[in-house]
């Protein structure tokens, strides 16, 4: 064999264990990347950027968030821009589920709603249950000219049970939507928070921002409490064959996680060191000893989908997650 032919059998042997190589060390080393679509309240509150920290502390991934309401982020989910949705509007996603994107969805979360106004309570709905206050907002709305009320309208969770609410009420959240009253700011909690705390207005939020953002507000929470107002938060992997490109193995492992007890301690113990409270209350362990009540019971009839947090046809192959 000529010296030249060796030296290009040579160059291309070494050319293809420096590429093997290269690809191997990618493939072991190179952080895997997982997007996570979820709702404004558990970006808003700062529990997302923690569940981040924590978990890419110990797996070898970068954690990419997309934070808008719950409609959007389960539309950015379908068009295949997120591999993970964390939302909290059981309607929405049990449509998400029986449409085929949804996959192995666990409840993961709860806390609930307020009733939030000025510290006067013009409408006079303190005391009063959510049904009964927002009845006194409507008779106190008609009397007025400026907002009232200030509302999300923007198909999130909280606008969905805004809508659930008004309908207990005996109101159509559509027609009064158009009373002068009624205002809209089409974007998220914290947004809206600030937009009623400078109209001196009431508006619904979920308990988690509204004590995330209260430093920065003259607002109140006036009406809290009882099944009506429950917030339930929930987590599913995007479905691989119905939605292409994304990270399903590691969505499961991050499910995994999230209803572990060092995954549920981050979501309960959040917010303690701050505001002497958590934000959320981890939803797994309650789910499994059938405590406290009535919250589980609550949980229970409101997220549940034909008795359970996830019917058999949507579990996917991972029945550890439903022990």
């Amino acid at each position: 064999m000529k010296a030249w032919q060796t030296i290009l059998i040579v160059a291309i042997l070494v050319t293809v264990v420096v590429i093997a190589g290269t690809v191997a060390y990618y493939d072991f080393f190179a952080k895997k990347r997982l997007r996570i679509s979820t709702t404004t309240s558990l970006y808003d509150t700062g529990l997302l950027d923690e569940v981040k920290k924590q978990y890419e502390a110990t797996h070898n991934v970068d954690i990419q968030i997309i934070s808008a309401g719950t409609g959007i982020a389960l539309q950015q989910a379908q068009a295949g821009d997120a591999d993970i949705v964390l939302v909290h509007s059981p309607a929405q996603e049990q449509t998400f589920l029986t449409n085929g994107y949804g996959v192995a969805r666990k409840i993961v979360a709860y806390n609930y709603f307020t009733i939030v106004g000025p510290a006067s309570d013009p409408a006079g709905i303190s005391g009063k249950n959510a049904t009964e206050a927002l009845k006194s907002i409507l008779a106190y709305g008609r009397t007025r000219t400026s907002a009232v009320w200030v509302s999300r309208g923007d198909n999130s969770g909280t606008f969905s049970k805004e809508q659930s609410l008004w309908a207990s009420a005996g109101d159509n959240q559509t027609v009064i939507s158009g009373e002068s009253w009624y205002a809209t700011t089409g974007s998220g909690m914290a947004n809206t928070l600030n937009v009623a705390d400078q109209k001196n207005s009431y508006t619904l939020a979920d308990v988690g921002t509204y004590l995330s953002q209260q430093n920065t507000l003259s607002l109140k929470s006036i009406v809290n409490g009882g099944k009506s107002l429950l917030n339930v938060y929930s987590v599913m992997a995007v479905n691989p064959a119905k939605v292409g490109n994304v990270s399903f193995n590691d969505a499961v492992d991050f499910i995994k996680w999230l209803v572990s007890d060092t995954g549920q301690q981050v979501i309960s113990s959040f917010g303690v060191a701050d505001y002497s409270q958590s934000l959320f209350y981890g939803a797994v362990q309650p789910l499994k000893e059938g405590t406290p009540q009535p919250d589980v019971s609550w949980i229970q009839s409101y997220a549940f989908f034909n008795g359970t947090e996830c019917p058999l046809q949507y579990r996917g192959d991972h029945p550890e997650l439903y022990p």
